[in-house]
């Protein structure tokens, strides 16, 4: 599965972003492997490709930051979405 390039930290805009937009599929991911208790090192090695061993602190940051992020999105961000499609 191709990665999108990503930065260390998600956006913590109050709307949805680009970069969001983006990353609907990583958020989905990293939502499923939370949902399913999955150590969040093999998540981040399998969702953003990045070694745990070499950089465990931009790990944790990465996969912390993105899942809030996906969070957010459950809990406010698909409200954003709703908007933009009756604008439409």
């Amino acid at each position: 599965m191709t990665i999108p390039p990503f930065e260390d930290r998600a956006p913590t805009d109050d709307c949805i972003t680009d970069y969001d937009e983006r990353h609907f599929v990583t958020y989905l991911r990293l939502l499923d492997a939370d949902a399913d208790g999955a150590d969040w090192r093999e998540a981040v090695e399998i969702i953003f490709d990045l070694n745990v061993n070499e950089d465990a602190i931009r790990a944790q940051i990465v996969h912390s930051s993105h899942l809030e992020r996906a969070y957010w999105m459950t809990q406010h961000g698909y409200r954003h979405l709703l908007e933009k499609s009756r604008q439409q």
